[in-house]
């Protein structure tokens, strides 16, 4: 396959002056997301796709946050301006969620299911999964897709009332699944120890997409130049 042009500017506020040239879109509004992609180099369009995020009750953790990161990607391959724009586009859709227990945890709705979800967490250890959708075409032909998903433990310390109060009092909690972000400046305070992909419990875990997306379409992130003059 060819390699991919990065399209340079924050779509749609701005688009690329030649319609066929390829292009990267990140199919999300997290902060967090944008900033690990441009951590590693990645210039990208931003199209957050807006659909549901309700799960089912049981609903199996891997499974969902696949399920949920291709729908959001899929929404934005088919947007009139996308899909019958010719030329190489990647669209990348992540989904992360908390589970406790078996039970899986979203985005808390008010301040009290925040302090809830909290308390369920203190002293314990969780996980967190995220799934990622990497929708893709190449030249003129449809779009294809490949998803994966990745699991990280996390281990919690006790937490008082005094802290979660304030916590949940800086708004941190109410736009995270779990109600709480390790990259936090507080929510780091609670984590005594994870085992597996730290950035996978930000929202995205750099390690498994690089790989993935260099095996599906090599070349396409490259953030490791050579160096000179190492044999």
């Amino acid at each position: 396959m060819s390699r991919f042009f990065v399209c340079l500017a924050l779509y749609p506020t701005e688009t690329n002056n030649l319609m066929n040239e390829p292009r990267i879109i990140l199919a999300s509004s997290s902060p967090r997301r944008r900033l690990l992609l441009q951590q590693i180099g990645i210039t990208f369009s931003v199209i957050p796709a807006d659909i549901g995020e309700e799960v089912a009750p049981g609903a199996e953790p891997a499974g969902t946050v696949q399920t949920l990161s291709l729908q959001k990607a899929l929404m934005i391959s088919k947007q009139t301006d996308i899909a019958e724009t010719p030329g190489e586009i990647l669209i990348i859709g992540a989904d992360t969620i908390v589970v406790r227990d078996g039970t899986i945890l979203g985005k808390p709705t008010d301040q009290k299911q925040a302090a809830d979800m909290l308390r369920s967490l203190s002293g314990r250890t969780h996980q967190v999964y995220t799934g990622v959708a990497l929708v893709f075409r190449d030249g003129d032909f449809g779009f294809q897709h490949h998803t994966f998903h990745e699991r990280t433990d996390v281990t919690f310390g006790k937490l008082s009332e005094s802290e979660i109060a304030a916590y949940i009092d800086g708004g941190s909690p109410m736009d995270k699944a779990g109600a709480y972000g390790i990259q936090d400046d507080l929510g780091a305070l609670f984590v005594e120890r994870i085992e597996g992909d730290y950035y996978n419990v930000v929202g995205f875990p750099l390690f498994r997409f690089y790989r993935e997306v260099n095996k599906l379409i090599p070349g396409i992130v490259t953030p490791f130049e050579p160096a000179s003059g190492i044999p």
